[in-house]
């Protein structure tokens, strides 16, 4: 008989691959299901992105392993990149680190800092690895509450002292995945204020860092006086470039806590293909204006679902950042089962709160990675199949 390591005994089933296996079973069924799930953008990679990626490839002194830390030539570029678009001096020898996608990274943070039995505190609701990473660690997550009363920012001052002198590692998002909110500069300044009186390593995922909307820019952690001592911030270029599947991201800030997450990755990956990182390069250092047109694409589509949903009842405002509308299930229902009434009454898949967390129950998350039209069919979908927020009529 086969026996699985206790590590993932407490592990659940990864929501996103639970969420294909029903869009699957819904498809079989012949329902032409618009998928408003899994945040993975639509648009295709800037060409003169793939173009490079292209010339690169033909170089067969690209075929070789990668410096186990990344090129000198993307690490020069991130660096350059953050200096320009959020004011943050990095050095990119020793506090830049090449990752294959941020996902990579945030899971190996874990194996870097925590050993059994120690505590890290995870924002809840949030992106899940967040929680498993302290697990397969042998950890132990300490719940952050976010709540619209306070805008989805943790309340650090509720925290348990002793727990938080504890704690190794401190986990933000912003903006946020799923709640869309967005963090002002003096939450920043109280997060090193707390995270120095508690000896804490700050972990903040910036990977929505250039979807915003409306005028509104969102700020680096690292841009906070002193962030740089405590803590690292996650980026990718999944998001600003469309380039989800080429799986190439990076770390920036403290160099003792990259030096330690460096210890992990030599060990276990080879880094990311020469090619990849010679396009992630040309996205870095060439013209930026692909993220202006993305954001009004994604902005009108946002438009589209808050007035649509309003339309049916729900009361939502604009967001400014991140392509997820986060928005409260009608009374009656669980964020479970509100899916599944959208899936099968009106073939929509959205994303259930909760599998964010239990603080994400009696929410679900939609993903603007569709086109208008299609958005606009799922809010038709949904008045015709006498789905509002007051409920099934």
């Amino acid at each position: 008989m086969v026996q699985r390591a206790r590590r993932i005994s407490a592990i659940p089933p990864y929501l996103f691959a639970e969420i294909d296996k029903l869009k699957a079973e819904a498809r079989a069924r012949g329902v032409d299901v618009i998928d408003l799930g899994i945040g993975d953008p639509d648009m295709p990679t800037p060409q003169h992105v793939v173009e490079a990626l292209a010339e690169a490839a033909r170089n067969p002194a690209t075929h070789r392993y990668p410096p186990y830390e990344g090129l000198p030539e993307l690490k020069q570029a991130v660096a350059r990149w953050y200096r320009e678009r959020y004011g943050v001096e990095l050095d990119p020898e020793t506090e830049v680190l090449v990752l294959i996608g941020s996902k990579e990274g945030i899971a190996h943070v874990f194996w870097a800092f925590v050993d059994p039995g120690d505590i890290t505190l995870v924002p809840d609701p949030a992106y899940p690895v967040y929680r498993t990473g302290t697990l397969l660690a042998g950890g132990t997550p300490y719940t952050l509450p976010l709540t619209p009363e306070r805008g989805y920012l943790p309340d650090l001052g509720a925290v348990d002292p002793e727990v938080a002198d504890k704690a190794k590692l401190l986990f933000l998002n912003y903006p946020n995945n799923p709640t869309a909110a967005v963090a002002p500069p003096e939450f920043f300044a109280e997060v090193v204020e707390f995270a120095r009186r508690h000896d804490i390593i700050v972990c903040h995922d910036f990977a929505y860092c250039e979807t915003t909307f409306d005028g509104y820019r969102a700020p680096s952690f690292l841009a906070t006086p002193g962030a740089k001592e405590v803590g690292i911030e996650f980026n990718s270029l999944s998001k600003p470039y469309n380039m989800t599947g080429w799986r190439v991201a990076f770390a920036v800030g403290n160099r003792e806590v990259l030096a330690a997450l460096s210890v992990i990755k030599t060990n276990i990956d080879s880094g990311v293909f020469n090619a990849v990182q010679l396009a992630a390069c040309a996205a870095l250092n060439g013209p930026q204006d692909v993220i202006e047109r993305m954001n009004k694409i994604y902005a009108g589509r946002r438009d589209v679902i808050i007035q649509g949903l309003n339309s049916l009842g729900w009361n939502l405002k604009p967001t400014k950042g991140t392509f997820y509308v986060w928005a409260p299930v009608p009374e009656g229902y669980t964020s479970k089962s509100f899916a599944a009434l959208l899936l099968e009454q009106a073939g929509v898949n959205v994303a259930p709160g909760n599998g964010y967390g239990e603080h994400g129950e009696g929410y679900f998350r939609i993903a603007l990675t569709v086109d208008e039209d299609r958005l606009a069919e799922a809010v038709e979908r949904m008045r015709k199949a006498g789905i509002t927020f007051t409920g099934k009529r």
